[in-house]
């Protein structure tokens, strides 16, 4: 599998631009390319999918990189085949995903990723490309017939991944709690992706970048940190 993806835990760091923390890989990603498809379905706030995909298109254009709409297409399924690298932007997971089934793009999608084209993802485009939904932070505000996703790479994946603060009052769970419950249910490892961190994966390699370490879950293993230096290739496995 040729695959080319950049996984971006969100899409704003704080006191940064839209993309900016990422502008780096993204660039190093699209070199040679003059064009991006971006895909607005996750619609973050109810934003319309013109008013994000201008706000996507400003970033790009800067870079000597022109971005369309997959809306703005007769033929989304057509638009995703002809695309020179896609980016899928964060928002509603559940309804990005339900989107890109009734519009029939999981497939066209897994055959271009699998051979090569430039995926970026952030947020709730992150968590797509992972095996299911399964760990996303979203409300399930619409009905999706299946959790099953891109599964451009064999885990799932929890963007914005949040530490337990041991001084805060609030009795709610954490994250390292909600992923536990899923791994009653579910074997495949969890990445947790911390706000500036992203994936670099490349074919059967992937690595680590931005700022922090990720903490990685395993089914009924005590999770463990990763550096940015360290190998996380076995996460590419087969689970």
């Amino acid at each position: 599998m040729s695959r080319n993806l950049l996984l971006i835990s969100t899409s704003t760091t704080y006191g940064t631009g839209y993309l900016e923390h990422a502008q780096e890989e993204i660039k190093a990603l699209l070199q040679g390319k003059s064009s991006i498809l971006f895909i607005p379905y996750a619609r973050p706030g109810g934003i319309s999918h013109q008013d994000y995909t201008a706000k996507a298109r400003e970033p790009f254009e800067k870079w000597g990189i022109s971005l369309s709409g997959v809306h703005e297409y007769d033929d989304p399924v057509k638009a995703v085949k002809e695309a020179e690298a896609v980016f899928i932007g964060g928002g509603n997971t559940f309804v990005l995903l339900r989107q890109l089934y009734q519009n029939k793009l999981v497939d066209a999608l897994q055959e271009r990723a699998a051979k090569g084209m430039p995926y970026i993802g952030t947020s709730a485009g992150t968590n797509v490309a992972g095996r299911t939904i399964g760990t996303t932070n979203d409300m399930p505000i619409v009905h999706v017939k299946t959790f099953d996703a891109l599964q451009l790479v064999p885990f799932n994946i929890n963007p914005h991944f949040l530490d337990p603060d041991p001084n805060s009052t609030h009795m709610g769970e954490t994250r390292d709690t909600r992923i536990a419950e899923f791994h009653h249910h579910n074997r495949q490892p969890v990445v947790g992706l911390r706000e500036g961190s992203m994936l670099r994966v490349q074919g059967d390699k992937m690595q680590l970048l931005g700022p922090h370490s990720a903490r990685v879950f395993l089914q009924s293993e005590k999770p463990m940190e990763f550096k940015p230096t360290d190998d996380l290739n076995f996460l590419l496995d087969v689970y």
